[in-house]
């Protein structure tokens, strides 16, 4: 049967791109992308709809004028951005997420991605080698929302037989994306600051390290999921996925390597700081490694390789 996929929140950091390889993949007619605003960029072979995933008469409409076989759900509050704002993160985090199901039931729509986060994990949970199964006691109103989606997805999943796959993505790092309100973004500004001005105040101390993930191995590793025969599918709340882990001073010390005047500094406090302190420093991600053959491309120096030779031709 031939894949269509109508893709909910696409004009964030992870969407855009994925949207891209899913187009490669299936055919720029087979991947319809929406939003709540149009993109900055569409190609006249791209389709898209806008659409607010909290208006489900709309979303009904949409999927039932394009009749996926797969929904990929992405529209979503992140981390700082949702300490601001938490009842608007929770309404859409939450409310988003029941729509999608209840609609994917009524329309008959087996397949479903939606991401999880590392914000699922809180200060009781384990630092170092996160296990997939452990204490998890978010401490922002993102990672509540995620650990109540993870409970969600595997109910509907278990009582409804609806094939929910999920990833708990760590830090996200992308030249071709602006931050998008996350804790882990200052992996990205980093870059773009040392190429504009030379040097770069952190939010987050020296020795703060989180999981992080290069983008092409994000969307890789997404595909190579949604691709998995269902039955090497055994987590359904949401995989541990981790790329590498490395802090602040570590990811200074590759850029000076090729960028030598870099500097760095570090402010006194930020409230994004209390965050990180709640998160893991590494995660174990055997079983998405045993179950789906996951296995990352980039390490630290070949991110930081890749980043600087393509924000040098873009900034």
């Amino acid at each position: 049967m031939k894949e269509r996929i109508v893709m909910i929140g696409a004009n964030g950091q992870i969407g855009s791109e994925l949207a891209s390889a899913l187009r490669y993949k299936f055919g720029a007619e087979n991947v319809i992308t929406s939003d709540i605003r149009e993109p900055s960029v569409l190609k006249d072979d791209e389709i898209f709809e806008i659409v607010n995933v909290l208006d489900k008469p709309a979303l009904k409409s949409l999927l039932e004028k394009h009749q996926p076989t797969q929904i990929y759900l992405l529209a979503a509050m992140l981390s700082a951005t949702g300490e601001k704002y938490p009842q608007k993160a929770w309404d859409l985090n939450i409310n988003g997420l029941l729509n999608v199901l209840d609609l994917a039931l009524e329309l008959g729509i087996k397949k479903i991605f939606w991401p999880s986060s590392i914000a699922v994990f809180g200060p009781h949970s384990p630092k170092q080698n996160t296990d997939q199964y452990c204490v998890m006691d978010p401490v922002t109103i993102y990672g509540v929302s995620k650990l109540a989606g993870e409970r969600l997805c595997e109910y509907y999943h278990h009582k409804y037989d609806l094939d929910i796959r999920s990833v708990r993505y760590p830090g996200i790092i992308s030249w071709k994306t602006a931050p998008g309100g996350g804790t882990t973004d200052y992996a990205i500004d980093i870059y773009i600051e040392a190429l504009k001005h030379g040097k770069y105040t952190c939010f987050l101390s020296a020795d703060t390290a989180l999981p992080m993930l290069y983008m092409e191995d994000a969307v890789g590793g997404t595909i190579e999921l949604m691709d998995a025969p269902i039955e090497q599918i055994s987590i359904r709340s949401s995989y541990n996925l981790e790329g590498l882990s490395f802090t602040p001073a570590e990811i200074a010390k590759e850029i000076k390597k090729i960028l030598p005047n870099f500097e760095m500094s570090y402010v006194d406090y930020d409230p994004r700081q209390a965050i990180a302190d709640t998160w893991p420093a590494s995660i174990n991600d055997s079983y998405a490694r045993t179950d789906w053959g996951w296995k990352p491309k980039f390490d630290l120096e070949s991110i930081t390789e890749d980043m600087i030779a393509n924000l040098k031709t873009n900034i």
